[in-house]
């Protein structure tokens, strides 16, 4: 039987190793840190949406980041020091723009089909991860904005999304704790939220139950690609100890660093990592869990989302451009901190946890799922933003890739 090492214990890591078990091959997971699902998919704005799947590369996209340049609080942030990754990625991004329209409809489809791959994968397993499912509603302050929005919503209805304008009267109604004046919105009733870590944690556990290995702490300095098998240079204990594993195919999900492990084995994936926050507000009183939204949110405007995932109320946003910091900003936490004051002041922020990732964009907003050049050499990674929305469905198409390539001995 083929031994398929998985590179990766984030979602899109464990839901391949999910699907690939279920097909009968032996899989290993490797991952750096001594749990799964430690670094992006630990703590994001929880939404499971279709409706966010407008894909960036769009001339408005561009306008609106040139006018935050310059503002430390801007929902995009662009550190200007050279490097020759950041702006050649950049100007492949701007490259696409001509493929916003059939990329935006293709990324609604997956995320539509995503949804039930993940709902049976939740129910098969009994997998409790705060999932709601009362939808996603789309806030707009202003007539343009979302004028705007209403040419985008056409995209997404395109791609089979059922989604709705409505009134300020009626987001008042889908959404009482939400007192701040609006000009309109767009509700999506099918989306969902819940919490990435809960999930990949379960799943990851469902998958040892099936007989995947998870190997962590263990940080892959380098593969040998001379020939089959595979040989993985794997350092322990901040590499005090080193060990050599060995596979007969290999799957990258490793989130930001595919692109290292992509060129070990010849192949060019153009990830940049684009750092995202969020703060878990943690809802310790009834008052602050009555002021709470139970919908989940997103707002145009400062482009932050929230999720309520049980007794804690997520709020998320922002896109830094600045390599792979990880450095968690003060300036950069307190625009969603002052957010939630603003929108809903009855919630205390007195205990609140803030949290950065790195999200793997590829310039065309697109995952990179399938084989690589070599014989035995895979990816699911790449999913940018939409790696909880979109892994449950990639993960299906990795699993019929590998079988396609591998089959099975």
């Amino acid at each position: 039987m083929p031994r398929i090492a998985i590179i990766g214990a984030g979602i899109t890591g464990v839901t391949s190793a999910y699907a690939l078990s279920k097909l009968g091959y032996d899989v290993t997971v490797y991952d750096r840190q001594r749990y799964p699902a430690m670094e992006t998919s630990f703590a994001n704005g929880g939404q499971l949406s279709a409706s966010n799947a407008e894909v960036w590369n769009s001339a408005a996209t561009i306008m609106k980041g040139l006018r935050w340049l310059g503002r430390h609080d801007a929902p995009l942030l662009l550190n200007p020091r050279p490097g020759w990754h950041k702006y050649s990625w950049l100007a492949q991004f701007m490259g696409q723009i001509r493929n916003y329209r059939q990329n935006t409809i293709a990324t609604t489809r997956l995320a539509i089909e995503a949804r039930q791959h993940l709902y049976a994968m939740a129910e098969a397993e009994g997998i409790d991860f705060d999932l709601e499912r009362r939808g996603i509603l789309h806030i707009y302050h202003d007539a343009a904005s979302f004028e705007t929005a209403r040419r985008a919503n056409a995209l997404l209805r395109e791609g089979g999304l059922e989604r709705h304008a409505v009134t300020p009267e009626e987001i008042r109604g889908i959404e009482p704790t939400l007192q701040t004046p609006c000009h309109g919105g767009f509700y999506t009733p099918s989306d969902a939220t819940g919490d990435i870590h809960k999930f990949t944690s379960g799943l990851a556990q469902a998958c040892a139950r099936r007989g995947v290995r998870f190997e962590q702490d263990a940080d892959i300095r380098a593969i040998s690609r001379d020939g089959l098998p595979y040989v993985l240079d794997i350092a322990r204990e901040e590499g005090a100890r080193r060990e050599q594993h060995e596979a007969d195919a290999i799957v990258v999900c490793a989130g930001a660093a595919s692109r290292r492990f992509a060129r070990q084995l010849g192949d060019r994936l153009n990830i940049y990592p684009v750092k995202g926050y969020s703060i878990s507000v943690h809802l310790d009183d009834a008052a602050s869990q009555a002021a709470a939204p139970s919908v989940s949110l997103l707002d145009e405007a400062a482009k932050i989302v929230t999720s309520r995932l049980g007794d804690r109320f997520r709020v998320a946003g922002t896109a830094e451009f600045n390599g792979f910091n990880l450095d968690i900003r003060a300036e950069r936490i307190q625009p969603l901190v002052d957010w939630t004051r603003r929108h809903f002041p009855g919630v205390r922020t007195a205990r609140v946890v803030p949290w950065c990732g790195l999200r793997p964009m590829m310039p065309d907003m697109m995952p990179r799922v399938g084989p690589g050049k070599r014989p035995g050499v895979f990816y699911n990674t790449g999913h940018g933003h939409l790696g909880w929305t979109l892994s449950a469905a990639t993960a299906q198409m990795l699993a019929v890739s590998v079988r396609e390539g591998m089959g099975l001995s």
